[in-house]
């Protein structure tokens, strides 16, 4: 790879712990309504879902769309720097560092979601992303 597509392995590596999740998410719900005999059409609204599906059954879902949160700016963020050439190994060293905390970040909420570990993941995850967001504005400047 080149310093232009450095960025292009972290952000691949976001969508497919997206595409993970996504299948634990689909499992989970799919095995509690089966084992519950739920009817699919009971989970109209995400309002339904959330009545039907008990919390320890949910973190997928959660973890699913808070995987669309901060993880959009990181995509949007390295689209930026590749196509104005300012990928350096500072910021190919923190898009993997946010992609390695954001997977440490689902293991946790997919798994046990004990909430002071998952904050803790998603608060250094989030400070990676906030240094290369700053970084790179300041540059534009």
């Amino acid at each position: 790879m080149n310093m232009s597509t450095d960025l292009a392995l972290p952000m691949l590596g976001m969508m497919v712990l997206t595409l993970l999740v996504w299948v634990c998410m689909f499992v989970q719900r799919v095995g509690y309504a089966r084992s519950n005999k739920l009817d699919i059409e009971q989970f109209k609204t995400p309002a339904d879902v959330q009545v039907l599906v008990p919390a320890e059954v949910s973190g997928a879902s959660n973890n699913f769309k808070n995987l669309f949160e901060l993880p959009v700016i990181f995509y949007g963020l390295c689209l930026y720097l590749m196509v104005a050439g300012q990928v350096d190994s500072f910021y190919t060293n923190c898009a993997w560092a946010f992609l390695l905390l954001r997977c440490l970040h689902s293991l946790i909420h997919c798994s046990y979601n004990r909430v002071a570990h998952r904050f803790g993941v998603y608060i250094l995850s989030a400070l990676v992303l906030w240094v290369m967001v700053v970084r790179a504005f300041l540059a534009a400047l």
